[in-house]
């Protein structure tokens, strides 16, 4: 039986998936975006495997988020499906959740280190580090790694739901970002961000292994696009209404 969505969350997802090698965040099939419905206690994902250029509506699969059973689609969800599942249950702030294994998030991922504030361009969206999880133990390893690839996100954010909405980003320990957002759409709009950061960076490490910046400069950058007294922007033009959606 066709479990309903909410209107238009299916194409939101959709656009989203087919968005990630546009922008170059993937390689292969390595991505995938998922948009949740509250109301119907659901949430709709890429199916494992399929590449980008095939996909389609008619294959992305319905999960419910109580128990990761699958309600709508013939296909196999991600194989991150219970990470996705995880962040929706502990988060209820979150609408959408993209992973990714973007180049420069990743290598930070793998060294197991921040992506540091160290200027206004990480400051604009993330209101301090992009920080990185513990590592899975053996145990976290042999059962239930995916949702347990979540329950590792949660750990670091103390299930703080104000601090994954500051923060919309994680790092997991040698594997690479999950970002998440109010929408699918946004969700990406943050990985799309999560690597420019991390690739500037390793840039500025680079040339400046140590390059504090004033953290007074960083909290005017955040506060002018986020909080009560925002200005960034006009309300009616979608900041995100440039990347690529087919």
């Amino acid at each position: 039986m066709t479990v309903r969505v909410r209107d238009g969350l299916r194409q939101e997802v959709l656009d989203a998936n087919l968005a990630i090698p546009q922008v170059g965040l993937a390689t292969l099939t390595w991505g995938n975006v998922s948009g949740v419905d509250r109301e119907a206690g659901v949430f709709v994902i890429k199916p494992s495997g399929v590449p980008y250029e095939d996909l389609s509506l008619d294959h992305l699969v319905t999960v419910r988020l109580s128990d990761g059973a699958v309600v709508d689609g013939d296909l196999r969800p991600s194989t991150d499906t219970e990470t996705h599942r995880c962040l929706y249950r502990a988060f209820p702030s979150i609408g959408g959740v993209t992973h990714t294994h973007s180049t420069h998030a990743v290598a930070f991922a793998q060294a197991r280190r921040d992506i540091p504030v160290l200027g206004t361009t990480h400051a604009d969206t993330f209101n301090g580090p992009i920080p990185v999880t513990r590592d899975l133990t053996p145990e976290e390893c042999a059962k239930d790694y995916e949702y347990n690839t979540g329950v590792v996100i949660v750990d670091l954010l103390g299930e703080e739901d104000q601090k994954a909405v500051e923060v919309p980003a994680a790092l997991v320990a040698n594997h690479g970002p999950f970002t998440w957002g109010t929408t699918a759409r946004k969700s990406l709009e943050h990985a799309i961000i999560c690597e420019a950061v991390a690739d500037i960076a390793l840039h500025t490490l680079f040339l400046s292994p140590a390059a504090p910046p004033p953290r007074h400069l960083l909290e005017r950058h955040y506060t002018r696009k986020h909080g009560p007294e925002a200005y960034y922007g006009n309300p009616d033009i979608p900041t995100a209404s440039r990347w690529p959606l087919h």
